[in-house]
């Protein structure tokens, strides 16, 4: 790590965000390292070198050494986890993979991301079958009420339970090891949507207990866009298909996901070097850094503000959501509106939604994070509600 530049504005100059830009807003598409890029674009190269010997040859070696750099930080074996180009990607896989019947209900919450809530729908409606919606508590201070929550929208015809592993409006960091197991107590196979989760927090599959997992290494894990995993359990894993089937159908999970018509594979295929990039810095270090400076900029902002942090320490990662002070709206229109503002007159990149009756921004930690760029969101957002009274 000696040969690496510290955390903050040092580390900001290995990535490609534009200089006077303040960047709080990892969590929705990550930031790709400028060596992980170049890196992606030499595997670009070989493909286009030799097309035919690469897609023959080369392409599905590459995935499958991608599997394994990364199987060693999830807990199970490369032949287990399928490279898939985004999370929202592999629910659908799976979800289709399933055959519903009327009657069987879909267990979902009020904070599943939209995408994941729009794929359940539509195999409801095929199907159906009953899409249930549980609200999970916000502001969450406690595991145990985010749990009685979930457990509450379990019945005897509950198929599949989708869970986040981080909530993506909220930040809230679930405790799914306890979700996996109520739903498993009900008779339900349990989804794991952990699209933030890899690179923020240490996944043990196996400890989990999931029937599926996915998540995005794009994001946390700093690989180019377009990388993602899927990983199911042995028994489920052999009734699973990729939504396109192609020439791998009926060779087994591994050849019919590497395989699903010709691509750019060079994100996923680049993961190695995103895996490399982060081991360098030290894997436990730069997430205890991201969630201390997380908790840190919530309270920061909080403080400034008046308001209250979206969740306790227990249930906090690298992002944190913060209510901003009354006065600036409560709608969702209001809430892109501010955004709009802060990014196109002051270049701060950072989500607000309209939760609970107020505002909340969802800021991220990353190792280019300063201190200096979350006291300019404090100051834009007393200034925007000074402006507004």
């Amino acid at each position: 790590m000696a040969d690496l530049p510290a955390f903050g504005a040092p580390a900001r100059r290995l990535f490609q965000l534009e200089d006077g830009a303040i960047y709080l807003n990892h969590g929705s598409y990550g930031a790709t390292p400028k060596a992980v890029t170049l890196a992606q674009r030499r595997w670009q190269d070989r493909l286009e070198a030799e097309p035919s010997r690469f897609m023959e040859r080369e392409f599905r070696p590459g995935l499958r050494v991608a599997a394994e750099r990364l199987s060693a930080h999830l807990g199970v074996t490369g032949r287990s986890i399928a490279m898939v180009e985004n999370a929202t990607q592999a629910v659908n896989a799976i979800l289709r993979s399933l055959t519903f019947r009327a009657g069987d209900e879909i267990l979902i919450n009020d904070q599943t991301y939209n995408a994941v809530k729009n794929t359940v729908r539509w195999v409801a409606s095929r199907s159906g079958a009953k899409v249930v919606e549980v609200t999970l508590p916000f502001p969450a201070f406690s595991e145990d009420s985010v749990v009685e929550a979930f457990a509450a929208g379990l019945t005897a015809r509950t198929r599949v339970a989708v869970i986040d592993h981080v909530t993506s409006p909220t930040a809230l960091v679930l405790p799914v090891e306890r979700m996996v197991a109520a739903a498993k107590q009900a008779g339900a196979l349990a989804l794991v949507d952990g699209a933030h989760a890899p690179g923020m927090l240490p996944i043990d599959l196996p400890a989990i207990g999931a029937d599926w997992y996915t998540g995005n290494c794009h994001k946390w894990l700093f690989a180019p866009k377009g990388c993602a995993f899927l990983w199911a359990a042995d028994t489920v894993r052999d009734d699973l298909h990729p939504t396109v089937i192609s020439h791998g159908y009926g060779q087994g999970f591994v050849a019919e996901f590497d395989w699903v018509g010709t691509r750019d594979a060079s994100p996923q295929l680049a993961l190695p070097d995103a895996l490399a990039f982060m081991e360098r810095f030290g894997v436990d270090r730069v997430r205890k850094h991201n969630r201390d400076l997380a908790l840190e900029s919530g309270r920061r902002l909080a403080e400034a503000w008046g308001t209250e942090m979206g969740s306790a320490a227990a249930l906090t990662g690298s992002m944190i959501t913060v209510r901003l002070p009354d006065g600036l709206g409560t709608t969702q229109a209001g809430a892109l509106e501010l955004r709009r503002r802060l990014l196109d007159e002051r270049r701060i990149q950072v989500p607000i939604n309209a939760l609970s009756g107020g505002l909340w921004a969802r800021v991220s930690a990353q190792i280019y994070t300063q201190h200096s760029e979350i006291d300019a969101l404090a100051e834009a957002v007393l200034v925007e509600r000074r402006n507004a009274a």
